[in-house]
């Protein structure tokens, strides 16, 4: 389940400091245009407050009184606008406790908050970003707080850029860029980054059919293509420096493929001007649960 299939139900990462009031702004707009609902899913992360277990009961307790009230706060603002949400409160690592929601409600994208370039500074949350969309079933949509308010607000009105790559993710990310292109009114734009290969080759990825990057023009969204050489994250930096879009969309692959501890994925969640919405292979969902279904084995 998906953009492409009906947005239905969107989790979205609260937290108690208003810090994810950026995220919830955009979970908000796409409910409110795909007549989807909203989970507020709140997570008492042990990494945070020590070995949670061990916390004597009255501090749990607390704990979980001030993220209620938070929450239903929230649920009364998102009532007014016509917006129907449901609240989950649950222990566990940011990452996990989002995926079990997730999968719980058969939703069909989790927006987090991050704290872009202020707090505990990027690499920590685009990591954290980073290991939520390898797990989760549906895609991810990751909004900077710091970096998206005030002279690095997107431009309203600007088009949905989508950085195309040929990997098993490319269907769904392209089916995705184009519903939110069609759905808000908006042109999308499309990144090809040359490899070495393609520019020895004098080859122009663009000259051929978009149908071949599995777009299909089902809408009335204008398209445009753009083409880059170098780096997929400088590239990608370098058009939304130019084009100022309002998105970024970009497929994900379960495992990356670049050297090091992290792959693009993480250079995009952890310094992207926009919010970055990554979306996994098709049949994510459906392979997901399988590995759940199946028992593990004992000696």
């Amino acid at each position: 389940m998906g953009f492409e299939n009906g947005l239905k139900t969107i989790v979205v990462a609260t937290d108690l400091e208003g810090q994810a009031d950026a995220a919830l702004e955009y979970a908000r707009k796409l409910a409110t245009n795909y007549g989807a609902r909203i989970v507020l899913a709140h997570g008492l992360d042990p990494m945070e407050y020590a070995a949670v277990d061990g916390l004597p009961g009255a501090v749990a307790s607390h704990l979980t009184e001030a993220a209620r009230k938070v929450l239903d706060a929230l649920a009364a603002d998102l009532l007014r606008e016509g917006i129907h949400s449901h609240s989950e409160i649950r222990q566990g690592t940011v990452a996990e406790m989002l995926v079990d929601v997730a999968r719980q409600y058969e939703a069909g994208l989790i927006v987090i908050g991050t704290k872009g370039m202020e707090g505990v500074g990027p690499v920590v949350v685009g990591a954290i970003a980073e290991q939520l969309v390898r797990l989760a079933p549906c895609p991810v949509l990751a909004v900077a707080a710091d970096w998206n308010a005030g002279p690095n607000r997107p431009t309203p009105g600007g088009p949905v850029l989508l950085a195309m790559e040929r990997n098993e993710a490319a269907a769904a990310a392209a089916a995705t860029a184009y519903s939110l292109a069609d759905t808000f009114h908006r042109p999308l734009l499309v990144l090809h980054v040359r490899t070495a290969a393609e520019v020895s080759a004098l080859l122009n990825p663009c000259s051929s059919k978009l149908e071949d990057f599995g777009i299909r023009l089902q809408g009335n969204a204008p398209v445009h293509c753009l083409v880059k050489d170098g780096s997929p994250a400088d590239a990608i930096a370098e058009a939304i420096a130019e084009n100022h879009p309002c998105i970024l969309v970009a497929g994900v692959k379960r495992a990356s493929g670049t050297p090091g501890p992290h792959g693009t994925a993480f250079a995009l969640l952890s310094a992207s001007r926009v919010p970055v919405l990554c979306v996994p292979p098709e049949g994510a969902r459906a392979e997901m649960e399988q590995e759940i279904a199946v028992p593990v084995a004992t000696s």
